[in-house]
């Protein structure tokens, strides 16, 4: 909550003093598709009306697998129950902790989502493309997301445990999802702790920015692991990411209607102010591990918020003190078209661990006309 003692910021910040660690940075593999990685969702039955999913990050956990389980199990009942049910679960990264090995896939990825009813794509995090030195069986970075995600058809996943999840087939590391109602473009930020992305992603990136933007009746939304905006005490916000989405908007001269990330675990509402129109950036990254990110403090002398590249951004609302996830839908009747997104919480009731998420924040865009607007938050800060 606001305090007047110790009052919480209002905006993204960035955090004083951080080491340089792109030594970190990981050539990813090869592309398993053919250019330009583009990915069809398959056809529903009211697909040109509606299209519903679900979306997390920082799923994976091995101190407290129960936050992971509880999450995989929410989602999994708005899939059964609801009227509009969720059609597949888009994941923002860190499936695995705290390297991207096979070993760990079974514990933290098939065994809490085998009762998640839909398909399940992703985009790698820093801990999923990262590789343990001391793990005696050798591996390049990405082997086991490849293995998982992008794989070249849906085969039987070894390291499984046995599970009946089979491996989904995205093209590359980085890509797009199509679908009737939106165009979903995927990055990969790489290992380091405020990201890296490639100028051959970027080129890449500006193209697909182009092409979304010469549709019509689509939603564009922009997913990437590591967040730009932040006002958490852990990460702060990633200067590079932000340089590099302002400059490839700018030279694509097409903004996207959301942009989400996670990486940081909480959530977080921003909206970002551009003369073309308002983005909200949003973070979600409280998927299950079981360690919550704090927002920083106005007072703490580790963080600023005097910097020209944060400028023009506002802190809306945000969620520190539970694990949550995603709902988005985008909905068209006749020539309208509105993205609605809906961020649910555990309860986190030891008496009661099973009791149903809780609706917290909800925002909605109208995608044909000028103006972006929000709703008033449900229940404020936590």
């Amino acid at each position: 909550m606001y305090s007047a003692r110790n009052p919480k910021v209002t905006g993204p910040v960035f955090k004083k003093g951080q080491p340089d660690d792109s030594y970190k940075f990981q050539y990813p593999p090869l592309p398993s598709g053919v250019y330009p990685y583009h990915l069809n969702l398959p056809r529903s039955a009211h697909a040109d009306q509606r299209l519903v999913f679900n979306l997390v990050g920082d799923t994976g956990g091995l101190k407290s697998p129960d936050f992971q389980r509880q999450i995989a199990e929410q989602m999994g009942l708005q899939y059964k129950l609801e009227e509009h049910p969720p059609e597949f679960l888009y994941h923002l990264g860190d499936v695995v902790y705290h390297f991207g090995e096979r070993e760990q896939y079974e514990t933290q990825f098939f065994k809490p989502y085998s009762h998640y009813p839909g398909p399940i794509y992703a985009i790698a995090g820093n801990h999923d493309a990262d590789v343990n030195p001391d793990n005696p069986e050798p591996c390049q970075s990405l082997d086991a997301f490849y293995e998982v995600f992008c794989n070249t058809s849906p085969k039987t996943v070894y390291f499984s445990g046995g599970a009946a999840r089979k491996s989904q087939v995205q093209p590359n590391v980085y890509w797009t999802l199509n679908t009737e109602l939106a165009t979903i473009i995927g990055l990969y930020s790489n290992v380091p702790k405020f990201g890296c992305i490639t100028s051959e992603q970027k080129h890449w990136f500006i193209k697909e920015l182009k092409r979304a933007g010469a549709m019509s009746g689509k939603a564009l939304i922009v997913c990437l692991h590591h967040a730009p905006y932040s006002a958490d005490t852990n990460h702060g916000s990633s200067a590079a990411m932000i340089r590099f989405l302002e400059s490839a908007f700018e030279e694509a001269g097409v903004y996207p209607d959301v942009v989400f990330s996670g990486h940081v675990h909480n959530y977080q509402r921003f909206l970002k102010h551009y003369k073309e129109k308002s983005v909200p950036f949003i973070v979600a990254g409280s998927g299950g591990f079981d360690e919550l990110h704090v927002l920083a403090e106005v007072t703490d002398p580790q963080f600023t918020q005097e910097d020209e590249l944060l400028e023009g951004v506002e802190l809306k609302a945000y969620c520190e003190g539970h694990h949550g996830f995603i709902k988005v839908a985008i909905e068209k009747e006749e020539e309208h078209l509105t993205l609605t997104c809906e961020y649910y919480t555990l309860a986190h009731n030891e008496n009661d661990p099973a009791q149903p998420a809780r609706l917290y924040d909800r925002f909605t865009i109208d995608l044909k006309g000028e103006d972006h607007f929000s709703c008033p938050e449900l229940e404020g800060q936590v």
